[in-house]
Order: C-alpha cells, then sequence, then structure tokens
C-alpha cells in the first residue's frame, strides 16, 4: 500500500486527541501567540486555531489527491470513510470531542469522503470520454 493512500486527515484527528485528551478541551484556549496588529488590536493564535489551520491544508491536499484515478486513491477513499466514521463515533460518544474545533474536523473529513467520491468520479468520467475520443 503505497503512502498517498494513507487519509490525511488522521493527523488532525490525532493532533485534536493529542491535545484534548492530555490536556482537556480548556487547552484548545491556551495562547500560541499573539501579534500585535497596525489597527490597534491584538490578534491571538490559540491551540484551537492551529488544529483547525492544520486541518484546512490536509484537506486542501487530500481534494488534490482525489484529481488522480490510481489504485490507491480508492484505498484512500475507502480510509478517508473509515476516518469520517472514527470521527462522528467519538464526536457522539467521548464527551471532550463536544467542541467545535472537533466538529469542524467532522465537517473536514465528510467534505473529504463526498469531495473524494465526487471528484474521482468526474475525473474518471473525463478519462473515459477521452479515451473514446481516439
Amino acid at each position: 500500500m503505497s503512502v498517498r493512500a494513507i487519509p490525511l486527515l488522521v493527523l488532525a484527528f490525532i493532533l485534536y486527541n493529542a491535545i484534548v485528551l492530555t490536556m482537556g478541551p480548556e487547552a484548545l484556549q491556551n495562547e500560541i501567540f499573539r501579534v500585535h496588529l497596525l489597527s490597534g488590536g491584538d490578534w491571538t493564535f490559540n491551540w484551537g486555531d492551529f488544529i483547525l489551520l492544520v486541518t484546512l491544508i490536509l484537506l486542501f491536499i487530500e481534494i488534490v489527491k482525489s484529481t488522480f484515478t490510481t489504485t490507491s486513491t480508492l484505498i484512500d477513499h475507502a480510509l478517508s470513510m473509515v476516518v469520517f466514521t472514527a470521527v462522528v463515533i467519538e464526536f457522539l460518544m467521548v464527551p471532550q470531542a463536544a467542541t467545535s474545533v472537533f466538529f469542524l474536523i467532522l465537517i473536514a473529513a465528510l467534505i473529504d469522503v463526498i469531495g473524494g467520491y465526487t471528484i474521482g468520479i468526474r475525473v474518471a468520467r473525463r478519462d473515459l470520454n477521452i479515451g473514446a475520443d481516439h
């Protein structure tokens, strides 16, 4: 199995659990850094923001990965469904997962599953249409 077949959103899932299950859900509000802006306001970046940033970057990579039509892509789609199922189960069953940050990870996993299959079908259809022109 190729490394490309591993759904990257599992890393966001693991990161969330590593932070929240070791330090508690309140750790999501712990400040990583603060920047004083020209407007006079302060922008605070906390652990919850960091997890969401990582999740968005990984979702982008997953969407790009879904444009390929290889065997590892099919395995990635199936494993993405497994990750989504695990995220849903944890959201419903684990009290520490009852946060907006975790809910947005759940939505990203859902977008990965739906987007992956949709894009995969569109790319496969395009490949079939290109092959039919010859």
